[in-house]
């Protein structure tokens, strides 16, 4: 059993066979998915919902991502209003703040993702965060922790830290706040050994994996299109780091992610 907790589905890269990248996934053992609902921002925040209506084992969430927060309106807040009340909705974003790309001013990006804290914690969602720094430097991560500080952690609501790439002091203060750390292809890259070492001292119990498809292919596939089937590969990291087989690193995370979201892996369409 494998859980794939965050995956792009509806992007372009799967128009041509996306029904086969399912069959794959779960003939690779994959139990379930999450489609995150950021899509291509504002116009197309119910993707993932779209998705997962159409299969009782894929699960979504609604977010403005950092990338798209420029273009948020208050239009688009009522609509994510209305969108966490869809069952098949078990988190909000994927949210947070991108210094690495700055398609959106950093200003901006705080304010979005503030607003769209308040809105989670009123819907009682937990949030999927992304952080991404600037070459060199932890100024996204410690703007990024400092408004779950001041914005969320009281909520006691907690959240997955997406594709976790940060330093060890990130991690544990995160941990802190109830967070999940999930952990994606990038585990297997050569020049990634921070990311190794937090997958090494994650508490086994507060860890996710996932692949960010199409994004972040796991070694060996590196450089091509990512797919959910391949978050095997990052079991399978994890498993050596930890000294445990792929297996139980799938049914352990597997687990951590339905007592997480308070599911039951064999009725996922009664999600809340």
């Amino acid at each position: 059993m494998f859980v794939d907790s965050h995956a792009h589905l509806e992007m372009t890269q799967f128009d041509g066979d996306r029904g086969q990248v399912l069959e794959r996934a779960r003939a690779a053992g994959i139990d379930t998915i999450v489609a995150i609902g950021s899509g291509t921002g504002p116009g197309s925040l119910a993707c993932g919902i779209e998705l997962a209506e159409k299969h009782d084992w894929i699960l979504s969430t609604i977010g403005v991502h950092p990338h798209e927060a420029k273009l948020a309106t208050d239009a688009d807040y009522a609509e994510m209003e209305q969108l966490a009340k869809n069952p098949k909705v078990i988190a909000w974003g994927e949210i947070g703040l991108d210094y690495f790309y700055d398609h959106s001013p950093r200003e901006v990006q705080r304010e979005v993702v503030t607003r769209q804290m308040e809105l989670a914690r009123a819907a009682k969602l937990p949030i999927v965060i992304h952080c991404r720094p600037s070459d060199g430097s932890d100024n996204a991560w410690q703007d990024c922790l400092h408004l779950l500080r001041e914005h969320w952690a009281s909520s006691g609501l907690g959240g997955v830290l997406h594709c976790f790439t940060g330093q060890l002091e990130h991690m544990r203060a995160a941990l802190d706040m109830g967070f999940i750390i999930s952990f994606a292809g990038n585990v297997t890259f050569a020049k990634a050994q921070n990311i190794r070492d937090a997958a090494r001292e994650a508490p086994l119990d507060r860890m996710f994996i996932e692949t960010d498809s199409p994004f972040l292919a796991p070694v060996p596939h590196r450089g091509k299109r990512n797919e959910p089937a391949f978050v095997l590969e990052v079991a399978r990291q994890i498993a050596e780091l930890r000294g445990l087989s792929r297996d139980e690193v799938g049914e352990r995370t597997s687990q951590n992610f339905y007592d997480f979201f308070k599911l039951h892996s064999s009725n996922l369409s009664s999600t809340r």
